[in-house]
């Protein structure tokens, strides 16, 4: 055995793990963070059980593409009858455990007492909110088609809606907010903010779930972007990358505690497009039809059909000390 690599006598005696543990505690013992008390500490959804989801629901809207192996060919007796029995499948997994999730959030958040009734009561929420997440998948579904045009339409690069669907972070970003989207407005904040988390990580693209996008949206590149949960995106907007559509202050109470709730990102009207680079702050409205270019600061509302770009750099030349 390699003498560097053999077990200590002690388990951790080599960086004074017992003291580390005592600290440790003592750190949990006096922490002013409004944590529960140990002993009634509930689970928090699961990152892993939610992806899983994701990958379902994104199955079951696109089978074809998304889920099954192939594509089923054209006309095969009992194609449709297949493929609607795999997206049935898929779905009702997939809604089964974000019924769970929502079920653990709930019960996160709320305080019931103990018994059959309160269990009873968790499920019973768990279950409307799912069912009224699954009433709006077609709808989901149409927006996501919409989306998918606008991307093909808007950037020459992309050789077929598939490999929009497939490649595009755009487009994953912009799926996932739309799944999260409905699940924040329904009730379970807590795992529509793990699912925007998750995209986040995925894409780069940072989608906060309270935000509202109208159809036909399109996120070229994506890296960087940010968008604000307050924020209302009207139809055919095209973003670029590194684009922030952010707050610009955050207001606070007597007390200092920041005001929570109020409306304090941009509203980008009907097909406005943002150039890279542009930052966008506060409750301001961007008009209709309107440009802003690339690197732009804006911190005020334009009226619709206006382009902004940033100011022209001076160029000059000096001789002879002038320019000193």
């Amino acid at each position: 055995m390699d003498p560097d690599h053999q077990p200590s006598a002690v388990a951790g005696q080599d960086w004074n793990l017992a003291r580390v543990v005592d600290s440790l505690r003592a750190i949990r013992e006096t922490s002013t963070l409004p944590w529960q008390h140990p002993s009634r500490l509930l689970p928090l959804p699961s990152t892993r059980s939610l992806q899983q989801v994701l990958t379902g629901l994104s199955a079951s809207l696109y089978p074809h593409r998304l889920g099954l192996p192939e594509p089923d060919p054209m006309g095969a007796p009992g194609s449709v009858v297949a493929t609607d029995h795999f997206v049935g499948y898929k779905l009702d997994t997939a809604l089964r455990e974000l019924r769970r999730q929502v079920r653990i959030e709930i019960e996160a958040r709320q305080s019931f007492h103990e018994g059959e009734r309160h269990h009873l009561k968790l499920e019973h929420q768990a279950t409307v909110i799912v069912a009224a997440f699954a009433e709006q998948l077609p709808r989901i579904r149409r927006q996501l088609d919409s989306d998918l045009h606008a991307a093909f339409r808007g950037d020459p690069a992309a050789t077929s809606i598939e490999e929009v669907l497939v490649c595009y972070p755009g487009m994953k970003a912009i799926t996932d907010h739309r799944f999260a989207h409905a699940l924040h407005v329904l009730g379970a904040p807590v795992v529509a903010r793990i699912i925007a988390e998750l995209s986040h990580s995925a894409t780069g693209v940072d989608i906060h779930p309270g935000a509202v996008i109208g159809d036909s949206f399109f996120i070229d590149h994506g890296s960087g972007v940010v968008i604000g949960g307050t924020c209302v995106i009207g139809k055919n907007v095209r973003l670029y990358q590194a684009v922030t559509l952010g707050a610009k202050h955050f207001p606070v109470d007597d007390r200092g505690h920041l005001v929570k709730g109020q409306p304090r990102h941009p509203i980008v009207e009907d097909d406005v497009i943002i150039y890279s680079g542009a930052t966008i702050l506060g409750r301001v409205t961007i008009g209709k039809g309107s440009t802003i270019g690339g690197n732009v600061w804006l911190t005020s509302s334009i009226p619709p059909g206006t382009t902004i770009t940033q100011a022209k750099a001076l160029t000059e030349t000096f001789g002879e000390g002038g320019g000193i």
